[in-house]
């Protein structure tokens, strides 16, 4: 049933004033961001930053790690066997300059400075005995006198050695010998140097013997018993010699088995021996081991001779 203004009984209609008050209130209040952000979870905050590209970041503690090496070509596996043959080129010829640079040290020492000689004969007993390895200076008479009493050596003025004939030791043997003596690594051979003692230097007059059986040099007796071999005499045979102007007169320590001076006065330079042909002296025995010892000249021997 509908009363009089137009509503059902016990039906209560809402004002217009209800109307707007309940649409008020059906308005969610405006929070602000943060409190949104505290207190409802579902609430999406504002975007993150967008991140730079991976290759401009630089991490403060990041570990830099090398970039591993390009792979190798198909040619550089080639580079190991070329490197050692590099070096070993490089040690070959380092080690011909270093043989090279001895053997002329070497060369230039035995060719100014020393030679050594063996002694092939005994001519020279008991001073140097058969095998005895000498070393010979070359001072000597390039840049010094020689004395009375001096051991020298010198090549053969002519045919004192007669006929020689060198050990043969092979082809390969000989060209070894020869190079390693022409370096002065290897003795001299004796096939043409000889080793005497000079007893008178130009203008001396030499002599023997004296009522004693002594050898007089300018007129002076001299006594040789420090050098000469047990047993052996000055001179079994005379003579009386005046050295020429550059000439040496030569003795054997061992007179009895000496073909010295005295018995090569028939030959090119009556016997004497020019100074151009003197070697060296020797003034050290280096071998045996149980020979070994400085060659002195015997000065007391002249001592008392005056010079011409």
């Amino acid at each position: 049933m509908v009363d009089q203004s137009g509503t059902l009984p016990g039906l209560h209609l809402p004002s217009r004033r209800d109307v707007r008050l309940a649409r008020a209130d059906l308005r969610v209040p405006t929070a602000q961001p943060e409190a949104l952000n505290a207190t409802t979870p579902n609430t999406i905050s504002a975007p993150p930053p967008v991140p730079l590209p991976v290759h401009n970041q630089v991490p403060t503690n990041a570990l830099i790690v090398e970039p591993a090496p390009p792979e190798a070509t198909p040619h550089e596996p080639e580079k190991a066997p070329r490197s050692l043959l590099v070096r070993a080129l490089n040690f070959i010829r380092e080690s011909a300059i270093i043989l090279v640079s001895a053997l002329v040290v070497s060369w230039l020492i035995k060719t100014f400075l020393v030679q050594a000689f063996y002694i092939p004969s005994e001519s020279m007993e008991h001073t140097l005995n058969v095998g005895d390895r000498v070393i010979v200076s070359r001072l000597v008479p390039r840049f010094m006198a020689v004395d009375r009493g001096d051991i020298v050596v010198f090549t053969d003025p002519g045919d004192w050695l007669g006929d020689y004939i060198p050990p043969d030791r092979g082809p390969l043997g000989n060209a070894v010998t020869t190079a390693l003596t022409w370096v002065g690594l290897f003795p001299q051979d004796a096939g043409d140097h000889l080793i005497k003692r000079a007893i008178g230097i130009p203008g001396d007059n030499v002599a023997c013997c004296d009522a004693y059986g002594r050898v007089s040099v300018n007129g002076v007796a001299i006594s040789e018993q420090d050098y000469l071999m047990p047993g052996a005499v000055p001179s079994q045979d005379p003579f009386n010699v005046t050295v020429p102007p550059n000439m040496l007169f030569v003795m054997g320590d061992n007179r009895q088995n000496s073909a010295d001076s005295r018995y090569n006065q028939d030959k090119p330079y009556g016997g004497f021996v020019p100074m151009d042909n003197v070697v060296g002296t020797a003034f050290v025995i280096v071998w045996p081991l149980n020979h070994t010892g400085w060659l002195r000249n015997p000065t007391a021997v002249f001592e008392n001779v005056i010079n011409h």
